[in-house]
């Protein structure tokens, strides 16, 4: 961190590339740029930039009431999610006989551009801006020249033409980039798929990631690019397969399948009946955790191999296992409140679909989830050298495989049987009371159409195409099936059918 006597110096000084001064406590918008630029490094100093609050501009201190607070405030900038890698900086406060100052040093990045809320901000002398077409190229040579991971390298024998553009166009970019920003541009769109890692325009070939999120052909190029899902009966893999499934493709099309699998088969939420007016949920898996542990292992995996990542259920358990053990800083000591990445480029992609919330604390959110959910805690072997292997058991609210789903069943009869004579009893317990929401639920619905309106919550922009990628029927189907959910009130479209979007109206 910079001295006391260092900061008296920039104090002097006038404005740079590499200062900031600001009187402000609370503009996190300018906060977030100024560190985004500093990390941009723009002018290749290679030096921390500052960011100097309760400064003014002629280098007097105004002063400032840094409480604990404030400090945990701006060093939360780093960690919010606008702010896209995550940069390197520290946050101190410097006691001053004219009054308080807080200093943020923020190091150069490592994988450039950086960018705060879609947009990549730079230092022009002593003010910010936007990066223009040649500042971002200027960064990604940066970025080329030290980055060395897998995702990043050029998949050479691969073309523009290996790319879905329509994807990458119509559910990476509006997500990836502000409305105002895309509409102005007016790049290549080689030069687009470069700026966000995807497209490597010394060889004129697409990266190893931009094939994973966009490729239509992945295993060609990659091929234990998929995930391999076996339910097998008994508690081990000499039991029989009763189900199996194979998750392949492009992972901007994957990825939502998969979650969709996850809610409406490996959660197995269902009502058991409690009373004859009252039922309770039951939930095998939490959806939020497994689905946390598949793009942990989508994201974590090895590349490199040929081998998948598998995802088994048993009668008392699931196993996700991907190639590729612990990677970087994180030892069997330190996991998991230490990461590090396998494939940076990934992550980040994997964060503007919204399939990864926050860095660092996905498995102790996932811990948390299945406590709660009476899962208790999962296990993770972290011995197994080349590969990376998670284990969830049924939760204990659950009863085991396969009597529950007989036993419940018998009780989902006799519930109804008790709610047809109840019925009146039920009108009066709603008027008092009883949860709505549950009442209101498209369980009503045809699984199907049940699916379509659960995928449409998280993707509200799929076309018809997509959506029939996504449940698995016909494209024909889902006209059909959509037609009777628009009839009945449930949907309607805005802006056409191929730049539109749904709205979810029940």
């Amino acid at each position: 961190m910079i001295s006391l006597k260092e900061i008296r110096k920039k104090l002097l000084a006038i404005e740079s590339d590499r200062v900031e001064k600001t009187i402000s406590t609370t503009n996190t918008d300018k906060f977030g740029q100024a560190i985004c630029a500093f990390s941009n490094d723009l002018p290749n100093h290679c030096q921390p930039g500052y960011l100097l609050l309760g400064v003014n501009d002629d280098g007097s201190i105004k002063g400032l009431d840094a409480t604990d607070e404030l400090l945990k405030n701006i060093a939360a900038i780093r960690t919010d999610g606008n702010i896209q890698p995550q940069p390197s900086m520290v946050v101190e406060k410097f006691r001053m006989p004219e009054g308080d100052i807080i200093v943020v040093e923020v190091q150069p990045a490592t994988f450039p551009p950086v960018r705060y809320k879609g947009r990549i901000w730079i230092r022009i002398g002593p003010r910010k801006g936007v990066a223009n077409e040649t500042d971002e190229r200027i960064l990604y040579e940066k970025r080329a020249s030290h980055i060395r991971t897998f995702d990043a390298m050029p998949c050479l024998g691969a073309t523009i033409e290996d790319i879905d553009l329509t994807v990458f166009k119509q559910q990476y970019l509006p997500k990836a980039m502000p409305e105002d920003v895309l509409l102005e541009e007016i790049r290549p769109i080689t030069v687009l798929l470069q700026s966000f890692g995807f497209f490597d325009l010394q060889y004129n070939c697409p990266t190893y990631a931009g094939i994973l999120f966009f490729g239509k052909q992945v295993e060609r190029f990659l091929p234990g690019a998929y995930l391999q899902y076996v339910r097998f009966k008994g508690k081990d893999r000499g039991g029989d397969i009763v189900n199996e499934y194979k998750f392949s493709g492009n992972l901007c099309k994957t990825l939502y399948q998969l979650d969709t699998f996850v809610d409406t088969t490996i959660a197995n939420k269902r009502p058991v009946p409690i009373s004859a007016l009252q039922e309770k949920i039951i939930i095998d898996y939490p959806h939020w955790a497994t689905r946390e542990l598949l793009m942990n292992a989508i994201c974590h995996r090895d590349y490199e191999g040929n081998g998948p990542v598998q995802f088994y259920q048993y009668d008392d358990r699931i196993e996700i296992m991907n190639p590729g053990g612990l990677y970087g800083k994180v030892t069997p000591q330190n996991f998991p409140n230490v990461n590090d990445y396998r494939n940076p480029v990934v992550a980040e992609a994997l964060k503007v679909l919204g399939f990864v919330n926050r860095f660092s604390r996905g498995v102790l959110k996932v811990k948390t989830e299945l406590k709660e959910n009476g899962n208790g805690e999962p296990t993770f072997s972290l011995d197994l050298i080349t590969a990376f292997l998670a284990e969830v058991f049924l939760s204990a609210n659950a009863k085991p495989y396969p009597e529950h789903n007989k036993k419940d069943n018998e009780g989902i009869n006799e519930g109804k049987e008790a709610l047809n004579e109840g019925i009146n009893e039920g009108k009066e317990a709603l008027n008092e009371g009883i949860n709505e929401k549950e009442i209101l639920s498209y369980a009503h619905l045809p699984l199907p159409q049940r699916n379509i309106m659960k995928v449409l919550k998280v993707n509200p922009k799929l076309t018809y195409t997509e959506l029939a990628d996504n449940i698995g029927v016909s494209e024909s189907t889902i006209w059909r099936m959509v037609r009777e959910l628009k009839a009945d009130g449930y949907l309607k479209r805005e802006r056409g059918n191929k730049h539109g979007n749904w709205i979810i109206l029940k």
